[in-house]
């Protein structure tokens, strides 16, 4: 059988690798992405979930970093306005280590650095502020200011929606066995048995980069710096859909995020660790966000409030900073073009946000030859909404049998796309509990690669943080029985 050729072949499932395949899709290039477990099964499902500019990059002089983020925060906040919405931070000055003028500046800075900004502009914390006040135990000065929020998880899976739409192929639970240079093309081995070819191959395995570039028998030119960063979940602690940026003795800040179901999202930390299997969260990780919430809060909490954790590791590109916490954040594309011998182009990924990765992939395009800005202003499947509160009655009309806590989280989840998966049904079959249904769970397998319960209740909905183990169980039997 002859090996299908591609003009791009992408090693990984996060946000990185599936925004440059929908780059690709994009400009019409025939892109196979192949990812060894889920789609954003690891660092890409472990971030604090938040689209913004990085305020406190501005303190490391990342100054090109938080301009480009800030240009992205408005694109994406334009293109998938179901899934990425405004959030208001509070950043109290209470045990501040930075003085409240130098705060103020790098407010001003973030309000402007990034040109137009549809997002109300940073201001002090008011007397009358009586909701972003009252949780805290010494509600003296502070500042407010505005970024998003998004669901990182999800983010990823309308990237894999995105290119199959503009037909490329996604196969998930398929590794890259090995692969070659032979003449002008790569010849690659996959998991699932297949031999593919490629006139370019893009390595975005994240934390494992290094060991992707291995199997093409190419050395990385660059060093990549492995860093832990541990979130937990708590009962909510503040009222409000807002969140808070604590800052921290050491300088670090620490956020409170109003979450799912009544929860409170806590985050996160910077730890090096030599390999990406290793990464859990330790009790000292725990100690450690429990003391920074505790330090703020009229609320105390310690290890046995925590409902959830999580932890991903930043394959973050080495600088030689001497701490974790200094790290650059920017994303490094290194080509391997193989001039001497005319082969093939091999581009790798280090490091890189969330935020950034749609001009990640304009650029990495660029540099394998395809000049690209196709996804400028490209919305996202189930993007097309102009009014998210608008949409959301429509939604509520048209499935009165929705709970109002299902027909929002489903509306921010598929967008539009909601209206593809009900149709005209007037039930959802099986109420799992949470929320979650079996008409959701099968739209999870049919249309989003959705294979185990934690492909569901955690990656592709947040269902989980509802749901006893019994509950879980059966979402479990049902994907078995399918």
């Amino acid at each position: 059988m002859t090996a299908m050729t591609y003009d791009m072949l992408i090693i990984g499932g996060g946000i990185n690798g599936t925004a440059i395949a929908r780059e690709a899709a994009l400009n019409s290039l025939s892109v196979l992405l192949v990812e060894k477990d889920d789609l954003a099964a690891h660092t890409s499902s472990a971030s604090t979930k938040l689209i913004h500019g990085g305020l406190r990059y501005l303190e490391y002089y990342e100054f090109k970093l938080v301009r480009e983020a800030l240009k992205e925060r408005e694109r994406l906040l334009r293109a998938a306005p179901h899934l990425i919405y405004p959030m208001c931070f509070v950043l109290p000055h209470e045990h501040s280590v930075r003085p409240w003028w130098l705060v103020r500046l790098g407010l001003l800075l973030y309000d402007t650095i990034g040109g137009h900004n549809t997002l109300p502009r940073s201001r002090s914390l008011r007397q009358r502020d009586t909701s972003y006040r009252s949780p805290l135990k010494r509600p003296g000065k502070g500042f407010v200011y505005s970024d998003a929020w998004v669901d990182d998880a999800r983010l990823v899976v309308l990237n894999a929606l995105d290119t199959q739409r503009h037909g490329g192929e996604i196969s998930t639970h398929t590794a890259l066995i090995s692969a070659r240079r032979e003449g002008d093309v790569w010849n690659a081995t996959l998991s699932d048995g297949r031999h593919v070819k490629a006139k370019a191959l893009v390595n975005a395995a994240g934390p494992w980069v290094a060991e992707a570039l291995a199997l093409t028998g190419t050395d990385a030119r660059s060093g990549v710096r492995l860093i832990k960063g541990s979130h937990i979940v708590v009962s909510k602690i503040f009222d409000g859909d807002h969140a808070y940026m604590l800052q921290q003795p050491d300088k670090r800040i620490v956020f409170a995020i109003a979450y799912t179901n009544e929860t409170t999202l806590i985050g996160t930390t910077d730890v090096p660790v030599d390999r990406p299997e290793d990464a859990t969260i330790s009790t000292e990780e725990i100690d450690y966000l429990c003391t920074a919430v505790n330090r703020y809060f009229k609320r105390q909490i310690g290890p046995g409030d925590v409902v959830r954790t999580y932890c991903g590791v930043r394959p973050l590109y080495d600088d030689g900073a001497s701490e974790a916490k200094a790290v650059t954040r920017d994303y490094v594309l290194e080509l391997d073009e193989a001039v001497d011998i005319g082969g093939p182009p091999l581009l790798s990924v280090f490091g890189g946000k969330i935020t950034t990765a749609r001009h990640l992939a304009e650029e990495a395009l660029g540099k394998l030859g395809h000049n690209s800005t196709a996804s400028r202003d490209a919305r996202f499947p189930g993007g097309d909404i102009d009014d998210f509160d608008k949409f959301l009655s429509e939604v509520r009309r048209a499935y009165p049998f929705l709970s109002d806590a299902q027909s929002c989280r489903m509306s921010r989840a598929y967008g539009t796309m909601v209206f593809d998966m009900i149709g005209t049904a007037e039930e959802m079959g099986e109420d799992f509990g949470g929320g979650l249904t079996a008409r959701e769970v099968q739209w999870m397998v049919n249309h989003e690669w959705a294979t185990t319960v934690d492909d569901v209740i955690w990656r592709r909905s947040k269902t989980g943080l509802a749901m006893d183990e019994e509950q879980i169980a059966r979402v479990t039997r049902y994907l078995e029985e399918k």
